[in-house]
């Protein structure tokens, strides 16, 4: 019973968990994030490619 007490009342766990939890959403957002500047930045290059190949002929 005292080492559930003491398991209980340590908090150096959570806080492991927590700092976990946080990684976690901010790596989501980081990937959700770069899929969404990658086509954009794909549209954008195209659109300069087909204005060039436009431009020249």
């Amino acid at each position: 019973m005292r080492l559930l007490r003491q398991l209980m009342s340590d908090l150096r766990g959570a806080t492991a968990v927590e700092y976990g939890l946080i990684a976690a959403i901010l790596s989501v957002a980081l990937i959700s994030g770069y899929g969404a500047v990658t086509g954009s930045l794909l549209g954008t290059l195209n659109t300069v490619e087909n204005h060039i190949k436009n431009s020249s002929n």
